[in-house]
């Protein structure tokens, strides 16, 4: 993508992904919003209406191969991931979570691995990676709002980075938007981070709102910050959400 190499960020839609909602892809999607719908509360923001599940996974580019990595076993969610924003996130700074993990009837999903693959096809068009792992948390998040008068928050509630490493990029595809106002996103420069968007000291590269299935946008880490408003319910009876597929590459790095 021209404007990730050019300015560290860009948007796309469902045709820059190559990708039909209709037929299996509008029943791939259906099935990915399922699962959406039962996400879990964030264990570490009680009372944010924040829903979640994560999970890692292992590109290797000279087999062509995408593997999911097994989590943990746990009796309530099933299994859980290990889950670290670093540093650079000023809510849990240094502190490693263990989330959820995607359920493993998901990780088939042909359009979820579609969209993974389209994201890890971009890295690897800017990045010379052809001999090394490559690394993806797979992030489920919905915000969702019950009634007037709730909000929605997303984490971090700021303009933050994922780790503002030069090799790590991130990618957010909206699965659904239904009922809710808020949820801008914007992205602004690196010096922004920790402030919020309204600040007179951060930079705003773009604002926008996404509201079209599959409509997302990329960042590469450490050339920008980013952001997204909380939501509140909308206009319509009942409830609203908002729920996005979040994919974090970057290199593998060896422990030993």
């Amino acid at each position: 993508m021209t404007g990730l190499r050019e300015r560290g960020f860009a948007r796309y839609g469902a045709e820059q992904l190559g990708v039909a909602l209709a037929g299996s892809g509008a029943r791939d999607l259906a099935r990915i919003k399922e699962v959406f719908a039962a996400l879990p509360p964030d264990p570490y923001a009680p009372g944010t209406n924040r829903f979640r599940r994560y999970s890692h996974a292992v590109y290797l580019p000279w087999k062509d191969e995408l593997s999911w990595i097994p989590g943990t076993p746990d009796p309530v969610h099933g299994t859980v991931t290990n889950f670290s924003q670093g540093e650079d996130d000023p809510e849990n700074p240094r502190k490693l979570r263990v989330l959820p993990a995607i359920p493993e009837a998901l990780r088939s999903n042909p359009l979820l691995l579609r969209l993974l693959r389209w994201d890890i096809e971009q890295v690897l068009s800017l990045r010379d990676l052809s001999r090394r792992p490559l690394w993806a948390g797979v992030h489920l998040i919905r915000l969702g709002v019950d009634g007037p008068g709730q909000n929605a928050v997303s984490s971090p509630n700021c303009l933050h980075q994922d780790g503002s490493s030069a090799s790590t990029f991130t990618f957010a595809h909206l699965i659904s938007r239904t009922n809710v106002t808020g949820g801008r996103n914007v992205i602004a420069t690196p010096g922004s981070a920790g402030l919020q968007p309204e600040d007179p000291w951060a930079d705003i590269h773009a604002s926008f709102t996404l509201t079209d299935p599959l409509e997302g946008y990329a960042v590469h880490d450490h050339r920008v910050s980013h952001y997204v408003g909380p939501v509140s319910t909308g206009s319509e009876p009942g409830p609203g959400e908002r729920s996005v597929l979040i994919v974090g590459l970057a290199p593998y790095i060896p422990q030993l």
